[in-house]
């Protein structure tokens, strides 16, 4: 079998499709229903039962999430899949309500506060290390390894381990509710009204509810305890006071939050782990420098926080896999007045979607798109802004960002510099995105461990 010559990627339709063939694709794959064009053109329209806009153009794009926020709102099948299980946190909320909970959480994602969370962070890649050691020469799922390597850092930088809180039970109820009710309904494409019910939202809410009433206990016991050492976010949260209004978030707001950054906090920084380990096995020539460049900075320790400056061809992988494989592939909105795009009308209640899978592959934007080339990270301010937003950007760009690039920089290079990592033959994930942009199948990866002679590995930390 001849090597692939660039890493897997989802296959893009060529055709237009209708409503039914439409449904089926995105239950099983919401980028199957972005058309190839949309990567050679800035702007792509159509109809499925309601009308839609794809848009590629990065003046565009920085109109609906910069200059025009207000016309261009989460759309509605987002917050109907979401709010069931996150209520109106910083993720859902619109106006004046997302306004002064973003200025009290804001402080909480100080770069300060992030810095002081690192060593969580040292913590939880030492301890995956161990693990892929103790694993011995055969395969690991690097996938579900950066899954449970993420989640110690969210459940330890949120409830400082305190045993207040079954975060793993958390994580599982959300899992399972958006497994069903995360799959696009007939009636979302056919554009139903939003108080017709959508079965699988029905189906899957006791859990939910379960989860909410135990969050509210362990925020209600936190309350009435107090902090007790280094402050974690849910410490940080509720000291977080809106310095216009001096509104501080009640239990049900507090509660709604954390749940978004434990799923969101954790989620998206283990994929990008995953796809940037897949792409290191990938490309064992890339992979190479990021291990010398790794092994002179940490000489045989964990990375730090205060290591990632000093490794910027680790900060360059992981930029390529969030272009690559963005955490959230598409991202959609409500048009709610009429406006102009690329020249093109967008009618009030038009579906319009920025598809950032194929923006960050929109031969327009990038040369060779599809092929791993971290370099281009190199230089960023070659790079327009609005071609690049693995993390949104505008006002709405996501709160917790800087916490997730620290996160994956400190992990993967302290990966790189203690292992080399080949492909298993045949065993190439599948890009899937339901609600995030998964590796379908695991990345299932060999771990060489490097000896001491060449990496310095176990050494102590200096």
């Amino acid at each position: 079998m001849t090597p692939a010559t660039s890493p897997v990627r989802v296959p893009l339709v060529t055709r237009p499709m209708g409503i039914w063939a439409s449904l089926q694709t995105s239950r099983r794959n919401v980028l199957g229903i972005i058309p190839e064009i949309a990567t050679r053109q800035p702007m792509v329209s159509g109809r499925t039962g309601k009308r839609w806009h794809m848009v590629m153009d990065p003046e565009a794009i920085r109109r609906m999430l910069l200059e025009q926020l207000d016309i261009y709102p989460k759309s509605l099948v987002t917050k109907n899949l979401l709010r069931p299980a996150i209520g109106d946190s910083l993720f859902i909320a619109e106006g004046a309500h997302w306004r002064w909970q973003r200025r009290a959480a804001a402080p909480v994602f100080s770069h300060r506060n992030v810095m002081n969370l690192g060593p969580v962070m040292t913590a939880a890649a030492e301890r995956s290390c161990e693990r892929i050691a103790a694993a011995g020469p055969r395969a690991i799922d690097m996938a579900a390894d950066m899954v449970r390597t993420t989640f110690d850092v969210i459940a330890d930088v949120t409830f400082s381990g305190d045993g207040s809180f079954d975060a793993g039970a958390v994580h599982n109820a959300i899992n399972d509710y958006i497994g069903e009710a995360g799959k696009i309904s007939l009636f979302d494409i056919l554009g139903f009204p939003d108080w017709v019910p959508r079965p699988g939202r029905i189906m899957s809410g006791g859990a939910v509810n379960q989860m909410k009433r135990i969050a509210d206990q362990a925020v209600e016991a936190r309350r009435a305890r107090g902090p007790q050492g280094v402050p974690d976010l849910l410490d940080l949260l509720l000291d977080g006071e809106d310095p216009e209004t001096e509104r501080r978030m009640n239990t049900a707001e507090l509660r709604d939050n954390l749940l978004t950054f434990i799923v969101a906090g954790h989620e998206t920084t283990a994929l990008s782990l995953g796809w940037a380990l897949y792409l290191c096995a990938f490309d064992q020539q890339v992979q190479d420098r990021a291990r010398t460049q790794a092994q002179e900075v940490l000489q045989g320790r964990a990375a730090t926080a205060g290591d990632i400056e000093h490794l910027p061809l680790i900060r360059q992988i992981i930029d390529e896999a969030l272009r690559l494989y963005p955490p959230a592939g598409i991202i959609s909105r409500t048009a709610m007045a009429e406006d102009t795009l690329c020249g093109r009308e967008v009618h009030k209640r038009d579906t319009v979607m920025i598809p950032i899978y194929a923006l960050h592959r929109n031969h327009l934007l990038w040369d060779d798109p599809d092929a791993f080339r971290p370099e281009r990270f190199a230089d960023r301010k070659a790079i327009p802004r609005y071609a690049f937003l693995p993390f949104g950007d505008g006002p709405r760009i996501c709160i917790g960002a800087s916490f997730a690039i620290q996160e994956a920089v400190i992990v993967l290079a302290t990966l790189l510099s203690r292992f080399r990592f080949t492909p298993v033959a045949g065993r190439d994930p599948d890009p899937v995105m339901i609600l995030t942009l998964r590796p379908e199948g695991g990345v299932w990866l060999e771990a060489e461990p490097m000896t001491p002679a060449t990496s310095g590995a176990m050494a102590s930390p200096t």
